[in-house]
């Protein structure tokens, strides 16, 4: 890993601790300010030395200093996966403005991601600001003009809402939340109207195959339904990185 890599890793995951905050305390509508951090368990304020990002949690072993408690795996995953796509997002877009716009939007994908897992909801602070943020950047900073990213919000949100009133027609159930939809406006403004429509193709290919393999494992029923956030996050981050790739590959088949 170059020097520059390097760099931006440890910094990835400065911004991965960060991100777990956004995840634990946006669903309770805490502030992701203050208080400090603290252990979950049993309130003990955290010192520096237990914040340092990936480090502290190997060397507490994944548990609190002082209530010996288990820390949850997934702050280690978070800080680690927030590096991981640090650096491939800087790598592909450059160190410059329009790389750090790209992960801006990695980073909304990753708060999203875990929160709907844990909460089943889309917070509106990062789907409709992610929204109005990543049309604003594409005046000067993301590879798509505003048009796009404008057409990419409309077929995005649109095409979510449409079969989601149909699926409620047909079965008088509810089938997609509108966090959902709102999650697709945001990714439709950073990828535009083509990149959309791939994430929604990608996504929903993802979680069918997601879903039958649990029902096959004896793991969900038919009838119980999935976070589609998830699968609307990953689809994006592979439509963000492969969208050439898939496209012509696509086109081959």
């Amino acid at each position: 890993m170059a020097w520059n890599d390097s760099l931006i890793f440890v910094l990835g995951a400065l911004i991965g601790s960060f991100l777990n905050v956004c995840i634990v305390r946006i669903p309770r509508e805490e502030s992701i300010l203050l208080p400090r951090s603290h252990c979950r368990h049993c309130n003990a304020p955290l010192p520096f030395y237990d914040l340092i990002p990936l480090l502290s949690y190997l060397r507490l072993k994944g548990r609190c200093r002082f209530c010996h408690k288990r820390i949850s795996f997934e702050y280690f995953m978070v800080e680690l996966l927030t590096a991981f796509l640090a650096v491939w997002t800087i790598s592909t877009f450059g160190l410059r403005v329009q790389g750090a716009s790209y992960f801006v939007f990695v980073c909304s994908l990753i708060v999203i991601t875990f929160i709907d897992i844990h909460h089943r909801i889309i917070p509106d602070t990062i789907s409709i600001g992610g929204t109005i943020l990543g049309f604003l950047l594409s005046f000067y900073f993301l590879n798509i003009t505003p048009v796009e990213s404008l057409l990419g919000i409309v077929s995005g949100g649109g095409l979510l809402f449409l079969l989601a009133m149909i699926y409620f027609k047909i079965t008088k159930r509810e089938g997609m939340g509108g966090g959902d939809i709102k999650l697709a406006a945001m990714i439709g403004a950073f990828l535009g109207y083509q990149g959309v429509f791939l994430t929604l193709f990608l996504s929903s290919i993802i979680g069918s195959l997601w879903g039958l393999s649990l029902v096959v494992l004896n793991k969900k029923a038919f009838s119980e339904t999935l976070p589609y956030g998830p699968f609307l996050a990953l689809g994006a981050l592979l439509t963000l990185f492969f969208q050439d790739t898939i496209l012509y590959f696509l086109g081959y088949l």
